[in-house]
């Protein structure tokens, strides 16, 4: 991009800080839930009602991790590099003395599944069976339960073999593997990179195909119909110990038992609670923001494509909405809702918003990658009561062409922005951050280029909507980072949009964030 010979200023975006329990603030999640606890507490401590699905090995590791992160984990001691006290590590205190709930093992709804099944069917020849029937031998005892057991779960926690995660994803290979001949005989042969079209096989059960396979969109996508939240652990994750090499080193490298702890409970509280750990301090009241997701359907002729909504509020969980299917990626390679859907799209957002409310918003921000169309926008804005301000952001990564060093080689402070004018800036989410100490990123940040496009009334300041991003890459709950490197309506765009375009998803509208992460 061209200055024309302005003279730019780095400024200072401050740390935004969060809410926590007793209306105590701090900006670190970690810091926030060992002295205060979660926003909201419960009357009462009890445990969790929790169903776990895997091996018996599998079965065995998560008693023993329940067990372990009720209690203390420290996180492991300075090594010969280590020249300073790693402040970006923390002691996780304790399920109950953090988050203010409780696991009891013995009380976990158990369901074993036969290994050597599973097995087996991550061996079939066609990669889209495969991975269904592994993903169905998981779901299906989460349906027996439903429809025949009374007591309720309010999460279910599935164990996953390491040899799930090696074969059932898009890009898994499965070389050196002795298949097996599965249902589709057809089809055997077949190297299925992408789905099918739909209609491609003669024989039943060809739903198979509308879904990607991964196992893990499996899993999400079943689901939702079923209204359960889960958690996918891998075996390896639990106890990487257990899993050696042979020169007798873990066959992968996992965080700090401390860290892994923070990051799984936090996901646990904010999949079963009412309320999230946690919010952003001080947000405007009424404002609301909303990341358009698009995602092309593999199954349908070329540009069509899922759209769906995030709307995410300071003070609560995000919400999911799918939108219309159509031909909404035009010639020049990006995507836009015709008026009629885009109007129904905003519509269902705003009254969901009212629903929880009881009014509308007065501001609603819509985070997107591209820019909007006269059309597209229109509809919007029609949509929108006179009250409700709809502000359009464009949010794009960028990779090296603007580069920001502090003291001539460290990288800049998290926060920095170049303001270019009153609609562009450059803002650095990723950065060093004087409270933890570090930078942690593998190079040089980059930042975000961020474009105020649109606004249907007088268009907010360029200070106060790189606040506002700020503020949302640290709502994160499936973690428990200092912060993400973009704001959570695009940071989760392409997984909520991987899981819309399966088949197993199409009759989900709206669903809480938490069903899709």
């Amino acid at each position: 991009m061209e200055f024309e010979d302005k003279q730019l200023f780095a400024e200072h975006i401050e740390e935004p800080v969060l809410e926590f329990g007793h209306g105590q603030t701090t900006d670190h999640p970690k810091d926030g839930l060992f002295l205060y606890g979660p926003r909201r507490q419960n009357a009462g401590v009890s445990a969790l009602r929790v169903g776990v699905i895997g091996t018996p090995s599998g079965l065995s590791l998560f008693r023993d991790w329940a067990n372990e992160i009720m209690g203390r984990i420290q996180i492991p001691p300075p090594g010969p590099r280590d020249k300073e006290v790693r402040l970006h590590l923390s002691a996780f205190p304790g399920l109950q003395e953090a988050f203010g709930i409780s696991l009891d093992p013995d009380a976990f709804t158990e369901c074993e599944i036969n290994e050597k099944r599973l097995e087996t069917v991550t061996r079939i020849v066609n990669q889209h069976e495969a991975v269904s029937k592994a993903a169905d031998i998981y779901v299906d005892r989460v349906r027996n339960h439903a429809k025949n057991e009374e007591q309720p779960i309010d999460i279910w926690i599935f164990v996953v073999p390491e040899f799930i995660f090696e074969r059932c994803r898009r890009q898994s290979r499965r070389q050196g593997l002795a298949l097996e001949v599965g249902e589709f005989i057809k089809s055997q042969k077949a190297k299925f990179d992408a789905p099918l079209f739909a209609g491609a096989l003669d024989v039943e059960g060809e739903q198979v195909f509308e879904d990607i396979p991964d196992f893990h969109r499996h899993i999400k996508a079943k689901l939702l119909d079923l209204n359960y939240t889960s958690q996918l652990v891998r075996e390896t994750t639990l106890k990487p110990e257990n899993f050696l090499n042979l020169a007798g080193h873990p066959t992968r490298r996992t965080q700090d038992r401390a860290t892994i702890a923070w990051n799984f409970c936090s996901s646990l509280f904010y999949k079963t609670q009412a309320d999230p750990p946690w919010k952003i301090a001080n947000m405007r009241p009424g404002v609301c923001y909303v990341g358009l997701v698009f995602k092309v359907l593999p199954d349908h002729e070329q540009g069509h494509a899922c759209c769906a909504a995030q709307m995410f509020l300071s003070e609560g969980d995000g919400v999911v909405f799918r939108g219309a299917v159509g031909p909404w990626k035009t010639e020049d390679k990006t995507f836009h809702l015709s008026a009629d859907a885009a109007n129904k799209l905003m519509r269902m957002v705003l009254e969901t918003y009212k629903d929880k409310h009881g009014q509308f918003p007065s501001e609603l921000f819509i985070h997107g990658r591209t820019s909007f169309r006269n059309d597209e926008w229109d509809a919007f804005c029609e949509a929108a009561p006179p009250e409700t301000n709809i502000v359009g952001v464009r949010i794009r990564s960028t990779t090296g062409e603007m580069k920001l060093f502090r003291d001539g080689d460290y990288p800049c402070l998290r926060g920095t922005a170049l303001i270019l004018d009153e609609r562009n800036a450059y803002l650095w989410s990723s950065g060093f951050a004087p409270r933890i100490g570090t930078y942690i990123g593998p190079e040089t940040p980059n930042p975000l280029f961020v474009t105020i496009l649109k606004s249907s009334n007088d268009a907010p300041e360029m200070r106060t909507v790189l606040q506002d991003i700020l503020g949302l890459t640290k709502i994160n709950y499936n973690s428990c980072n200092y912060n993400d490197g973009r704001p959570v309506t695009i940071q989760f765009a392409d997984k909520v949009g991987d899981i819309l375009i399966m088949g197993s998803a199409k009759n989900a509208v709206r669903q809480p964030f938490k069903f899709y992460i």
